[in-house]
């Protein structure tokens, strides 16, 4: 298994597809994708174009879909929800659609979604990614930050290097066995130095910075955590998201 860390999405190589790509946005698509689905939502369904999201969702009835839409980090008007993790409680979302729409991870699942495997991560899901990546082996996993605007993020850096050392710890072997790219090392070095204290990192980001602004301490405090959620989100069909254990 060879890992490559790519910060943004636009920086994956063009027309090369791996065995498994890893979608982060932990500011904050990937942690909602992950909670919605840790509390019963029955799949997440993910859009660039909010007039498309909304066309498709219109085949679910009101009682089984979600819109939930994100632009620059605020809610978009006459949308059902934003993109805070948050407000996805088990008694807004059972059983329903989230059909979802945000300024940098959706376009990353767009690039990423003819991998043979599609996963998403963030810090509250990663143990259920690295499980899946040492039971499964695939040969080649490329783990795409989604940044902000096609620049470097701190935040979905840190995940990657998060997931990294993970897979090299439990599999006892050299990161230098596994990296596929000089982007694993500076993205696990970045986790080491700051795995005490991921929080006071997510406050030092850009995109942290800007939450902030709109009042997202908590959703910071609750994105900063590691490994809250057994649950791996995995694509079912191009753009829709599923619980592994629901397929």
């Amino acid at each position: 298994m060879k890992l490559f860390v790519y910060h943004t999405p636009e920086q994956t190589p063009s027309e090369q597809e791996p065995n498994c790509a890893i979608a982060v946005d932990v500011l904050r698509a990937t942690s909602t994708m992950a909670t919605v689905l840790a509390a019963g939502g029955e799949a997440v369904q993910v859009f660039s174009d909010l007039e498309k999201l909304i066309q498709v969702s219109e085949a679910w009835s009101t009682e089984h879909r979600l819109r939930a839409g994100e632009r620059g980090g605020a809610k978009v008007p006459g949308f059902d929800l934003g993109n805070s993790p948050l407000d996805c409680t088990p008694e807004l979302v059972s059983g329903k659609r989230l059909f979802i729409s945000t300024t940098n991870g959706t376009r990353t699942l767009q690039r990423i979604e003819n991998a043979q495997v599609v996963l998403t991560a963030a810090l509250i899901n990663r143990a259920a990614v690295v499980r899946y990546l040492i039971n499964h082996q695939p040969d080649t996993v490329w783990i795409v930050g989604s940044g902000w605007e096609g620049n470097f993020s701190l935040e979905d850096t840190v995940c990657a290097g998060a997931i990294a050392h993970a897979v090299s710890q439990q599999m006892q072997t050299p990161i230098e066995k596994i990296a596929g790219n000089d982007e694993v090392i500076s993205a696990i070095a970045l986790y080491l130095q700051w795995q005490d204290n991921l929080l006071g990192l997510l406050h030092h980001a850009s995109h942290g910075q800007r939450l902030l602004r709109l009042d997202g301490y908590e959703d910071l405090k609750y994105c900063s955590q590691t490994d809250i959620l057994d649950v791996l989100p995995i694509q079912s069909e191009p753009g829709v998201l599923k619980a592994a254990s629901r397929l």
